[in-house]
């Protein structure tokens, strides 16, 4: 037994010494399926340059540059919470407002809230619809998918649960923006106006779903 046991920690010591091993160096060149994309003429970082008269690659930032982090959006409109707090604002503001337009089918544009819940329900059913459904029960088609292939989806939430119809606007603007749980963050999708038009549908579509039965 105990010959056995030896041989088989001489052979992990023996297995453990090859695998550190690596060989003979070749002097062959790598084999790479693009070559173009792998050799090609590129700077990289600190590299000189002749084609700029301060022999630099690196370009400095040109004036006036605003970071994408840092924009001109006021930030009660940007986080949706006021200013200097942590506090969810209740309302959309009128500035939210301001920002959106819609254009309609006949070539018209709509403004204020009703340009707000037009605008909103196209970006709904974009972004919003496949997981929490067109009338926002949850729903959504990539739910009822789920069921059929075999794996249980996690239910999207129902945008008419008491939860969500007596939060804060500001705070359904910061799931859109940030995410919650399964649900990612539409920050690098959905700019900040359609954040808000989204959360005006939403309104809108709880108000028309308040009664059972009613369309959406």
């Amino acid at each position: 037994m105990r010959s056995i046991h030896t041989n088989l920690v001489a052979l992990a010591l023996v297995g453990a010494g090859l695998s550190a091993c690596r060989g003979q160096v070749s002097e062959s060149s790598p084999i790479v399926p693009i070559r173009d994309m792998h050799r090609q003429q590129k700077y990289r970082p600190q590299d000189s340059s002749d084609y700029y008269q301060d022999r630099r690659s690196m370009r400095p930032i040109p004036a006036n540059t605003v970071s994408r982090e840092q924009g001109l959006i006021d930030p009660e409109l940007e986080t949706g919470l006021s200013a200097g707090t942590r506090n969810y604002l209740d309302r959309i503001p009128q500035a939210a407002l301001s920002m959106i337009r819609h254009r309609t089918n006949d070539g018209r544009w709509i403004e204020g809230m009703e340009g707000a819940v037009a605008r909103g329900r196209e970006r709904y059913g974009i972004y919003c619809a496949p997981c929490h459904g067109a009338a926002g029960d949850g729903q959504g088609i990539i739910w009822a998918r789920s069921r059929i292939s075999g794996y249980q989806y996690p239910q999207p939430a129902s945008l008419h649960d008491d939860r969500i119809r007596h939060s804060p606007d500001g705070q359904l603007y910061a799931t859109i923006r940030n995410g919650v749980r399964n649900m990612p963050g539409y920050a690098s999708q959905i700019p900040t106006s359609d954040r808000w038009a989204i959360v005006a549908y939403v309104r809108a579509l709880e108000l028309s779903q308040a009664n059972a039965g009613a369309n959406p």
